[in-house]
């Protein structure tokens, strides 16, 4: 089974990558400082996950943000946002994730969620969302129509708006992955990073900031849904049509407003990959004992494809798939 994929580099985009540069033309509105902040905020509340390696994977080291508290590094985003915003009603557009972290940690902190999921998101994350006690509505249509009812409801209802992604919170604690690969590998050569929303993508390029050595950052779309790589070639965040991949956690269909000039001032490369790779990446991780859904091994499915040189961090992101929901979730 082959990677086969489509690569976008600076080479397509006339992009350089010295550094996100704050304020000025390029509109960032967020800096490394932001990612330490938010690793101070959260630490009481997210687990400093391992790197992995995997015989059948040489010079790979697996960043384990599937042993995360609700199973994937969406934890650190919403811890972020949740601790800094003191909100009472939070409402939630995600395809289960964001959701999943939301859910368990609003409760705790005595806050109410509503979770507005997608039509086609994943109806055992739906379940489990629900089994953590937040509200749960299904909206039509695919990513996009989902965020638009998620702010129409926090317009209608006073609750705040939390987006899974395109938030300067959610990005800043997603960043924490970030610092903890540079802290824990500081040989890493290549970091390869699963790309939907861009929120992971855009905190580790906020995170590589701080670094004084050359270390190349690829972000890695499913092939059907490169809402990045065309919004680096229109030089604008551009909406993409609803697609179907098996990554069901990266469908999203606009490049977010803030991560827009973050990943474009930062990021060395962005490529795609087929679902078959994601499938193949999947069953190699799998087969070494790290149970990622296939969200989580779209990263690998990317250094498969792509190739690097030296050691290679990736991101296994999630590891919400059916058994492990299950395990979670009580029977109806």
């Amino acid at each position: 089974m082959t990677a086969a994929g489509i690569r976008l580099s600076h080479a397509d985009t006339g992009l350089g990558h010295a550094g996100v540069r704050l304020g000025g033309p390029a509109g960032v509105r967020l800096g490394h400082a932001d990612v330490v902040a938010a690793a101070e905020r959260i630490a009481p509340y997210v687990r400093r996950t391992p790197l992995l390696t995997a015989g059948s994977l040489p010079g790979v080291l697996l960043k384990a943000e599937h042993l995360q508290h609700s199973g994937s590094f969406k934890l650190r985003g919403a811890a972020n946002a949740l601790l800094a915003l003191g909100a009472r009603e939070i409402v939630a557009g995600s395809s289960g994730n964001h959701g999943l972290a939301v859910a368990a940690l609003a409760g705790p902190l005595g806050a109410g969620v509503t979770v507005v999921m997608a039509a086609g998101a994943s109806e055992a994350k739906a379940r489990a969302v629900a089994a953590l006690g937040a509200r749960v509505i299904r909206s039509g249509g695919g990513v996009a129509e989902r965020d638009r009812y998620a702010q129409d409801f926090a317009k209608r209802t006073g609750a705040v708006p939390l987006p899974s992604s395109d938030h300067e919170l959610v990005v800043a604690g997603q960043g924490t992955v970030g610092l903890e690969i540079f802290e824990d590998a500081p040989g890493a050569d290549t970091v390869f990073v699963p790309t939907g929303g861009g929120g992971l993508l855009g905190g580790v390029c906020l995170a590589a900031a701080g670094l004084t050595r050359p270390v190349r950052i690829v972000g890695v779309e499913p092939a059907g849904t490169r809402r990045y790589a065309r919004a680096l070639a229109a030089g604008h965040p551009v909406e993409l049509p609803p697609s179907d991949t098996v990554a069901d956690g990266l469908r999203g269909q606009r490049a977010g407003e803030i991560l827009f000039p973050v990943i474009r001032q930062r990021v060395d490369e962005l490529i795609g990959v087929t679902d078959e790779a994601i499938v193949h990446a999947t069953g190699l991780l799998h087969a070494a004992g790290i149970p990622a859904e296939p969200s989580g091994a779209v990263a690998l499915a990317g250094a498969l494809h792509r190739g690097f040189d030296g050691t290679a961090a990736v991101i296994v992101s999630g590891g919400n798939g059916p058994a492990a929901l299950a395990a979670r979730t009580p029977a109806p």
